[in-house]
């Protein structure tokens, strides 16, 4: 059996160990692999691990062997998942391996908007308190979160989190899932999309990109949003129109905004935000965390062990 990694580096720059795959089989490992290189590399394959290598419809028609594709990552965009459906090819992914790493950075980001600390030890380092008369200076409004109002959109593990650490400071939360099959904990209201718009001081989101939220932060839910609260997200860069958000930031209509994704990945120069006012810009990396790589190649695995037993789980093509 050969297992060919189409794109290791991400996951694991070297820090980690490929141990849990190369114990079912050899690996193939490549750092990355362009495109016109998949067919070449996957050939005589029976199974493919991919992060953001796309395995399209003719790259899998090209394939003959190919029998399981693993998704390292949550989202499977990236595969043709009905083509792989047509062949028999089962696909799975790696829900909820990052979790704690990602409320940790949505709650890094809500600090950096909140409280500037980066900001504030830049001035430092630049001379700033040395030069000051005073025992202390600041040149952005320091916020208290307590009593403030965080907005979720899309209550679902990583959501769930996020509200955990809000509740712990102080806040309100506010929540948006699509079925609520019990009551939320002590400290969460449900409440509907524009509601959270309109209400919140804070609003992140984690809620699935599909075509009903592509956008979902544009031109007429920014207008609902206080002039004072400020929006994160670190799901789908696409869930947010980024024209209409520079707009609405350079014209101050909302305070600030913290992106850790982008429509466009790597970031275009052109992209409106990277110079927007109040924008704070992190490049993907929420999930990255050493022990959530960790847990994706366990998982990884795992997935692979279950699949060669015959009882897949995580399958997102079945």
């Amino acid at each position: 059996m050969k297992i060919v990694l189409l794109d290791a580096h991400t996951a694991n720059p070297g820090d980690l160990s490929w141990q849990p795959l190369e114990a079912i089989a050899a690996c193939d490992v490549h750092p990355r692999t362009p495109l016109d290189q998949t067919v070449a590399r996957c050939a005589g394959a029976e199974i493919v691990i991919t992060n953001k290598a796309p395995l399209t419809r003719e790259i899998i028609a090209a394939l003959p062997e190919l029998k399981y594709i693993g998704v390292t990552a949550t989202g499977f965009n990236i595969v043709d998942v009905a083509a792989a459906k047509e062949r028999g090819i089962v696909v799975t992914n790696v829900p909820g391996y990052s979790t704690p790493a990602v409320a940790q950075h949505v709650i890094a980001l809500l600090l950096e908007m909140t409280n500037h600390v980066g900001h504030a030890a830049q001035s430092v380092a630049d001379g700033g308190w040395v030069k000051c008369p005073d025992f202390a200076y600041w040149d952005h409004p320091i916020i208290e979160l307590s009593g403030r109002t965080l907005g979720i959109i899309g209550y679902g593990e990583i959501g769930s989190a996020v509200a955990r650490i809000a509740v712990a400071f102080g806040m309100k939360v506010l929540a948006s899932k699509r079925t609520w099959k019990e009551p939320p904990p002590a400290g969460v209201t449900p409440a509907e999309i524009d509601d959270i718009f309109r209400q919140s001081d804070v609003i992140t989101l984690h809620c699935p990109l599909t075509d009903a939220t592509k956008h979902l932060v544009g031109e007429r839910t920014l207008g609902l949003m206080k002039p004072t609260a400020m929006i994160i997200n670190t799901g789908r860069g696409p869930l947010v129109d980024e024209p209409a958000l520079a707009k609405a930031l350079n014209e101050g209509r909302i305070a600030g905004a913290g992106l850790d994704v982008l429509s466009v990945e790597p970031a275009k120069a052109d992209n409106p935000l990277l110079t927007a006012k109040n924008c704070l810009i992190t490049p993907h990396v929420a999930w990255a965390s050493r022990e959530s790589r960790s847990r994706l190649i366990d998982i990884t695995a795992a997935n692979l062990k279950s699949f060669l037993a015959g009882s897949p789980v995580n399958v997102v093509n079945g």
